[in-house]
């Protein structure tokens, strides 16, 4: 198998032993128990087996109850103050659970989301179960969870751009897209690739383009895509949901839905 990663396709691989959930977040209490609610579901699914999976979450610059919230629901909590940088606080949590897990006699799998998405119940199992196929990484899509009834034009201008590469007739697509809120590598693979780069916007892109500079193998698919928030009025600006806004301006709501061409 190949993509557009340049991998040539994965190699036998050996299951992690442990696994890594990162979250950076900021003034993240209400949509956090969502987020962890889910991730603990996915540690336990029969896929993971008896694979132990530490959720770390990285609380940037909170003055809510961000902190709090995780500690409750049994996270690992690393607290930050002036970052504000998702690139940072992302390496922070990976070196944080690392730490951790210290000398695991194994393989370890970093798996990476977002503090205002959830996951699958198959999330883990799945990016293990790749993992033990060989490949160093897996990159994923996201989906828009409970779009603003009163934006049917943002919903339609968002799926057509997104989806524009997938392939007919169910073949596999592998896609163009990179989310940290998707996102899986082995802890070899990180290291050598340098881990998240410490950049305020697209830092699990940089991390994506140094891992392919290294060689690792990497999948891109959507077979297990991660549900996300379709806020507006994002945490980190150029991000995700700076896009969406972008899209949302991009085309007004009477030329959408009186069905004129949008570009």
């Amino acid at each position: 198998m190949s993509g557009p990663s340049g991998a040539v396709g994965a190699r036998a691989g050996v299951a992690p032993v442990a696994v890594a959930v990162v979250i950076p977040a900021r003034d993240e209490e209400v949509l956090l128990p969502a987020t962890l609610a889910s991730v603990r579901a996915a540690a336990e699914h029969p896929g993971v087996g008896g694979t132990p999976v530490l959720t770390v979450v990285v609380a940037d610059t909170c003055t809510d109850a961000t902190a709090a919230v995780a500690r409750a629901a049994g996270a690992h909590v690393v607290p930050v103050v002036g970052f504000r940088n998702v690139g940072r606080s992302r390496a922070a949590g990976v070196r944080a659970a690392l730490g951790v897990l210290g000398d695991v006699p194994g393989p370890v799998w970093i798996a990476s989301t977002d503090a205002d998405s959830t996951v699958r119940p198959d999330w883990i199992a799945h990016q293990l179960a790749r993992a033990a196929e060989g490949w160093d990484a897996v990159v994923g899509t996201v989906t828009v969870d409970r779009w603003p009834p009163d934006k049917p034009h943002l919903a339609a201008r968002y799926h057509r751009l997104y989806e524009t590469t997938r392939p007919p007739a169910g073949r596999p697509w592998h896609h163009p897209h990179v989310h940290g809120a998707n996102l899986g590598v082995s802890r070899r693979a990180y290291t050598v690739a340098g881990g998240f780069p410490p950049a305020a916007l697209d830092e699990d892109r940089g991390l994506v383009d140094a891992l392919e500079r290294t060689g690792a193998r990497i999948l891109r698919t959507a077979d297990c895509p991660v549900t996300t928030s379709p806020r507006t009025t994002p945490r980190a600006h150029g991000g995700f949901g700076d896009h969406l806004a972008h899209l949302e301006r991009a085309v007004p709501p009477l030329a959408a839905s009186s069905g004129e061409p949008v570009s």
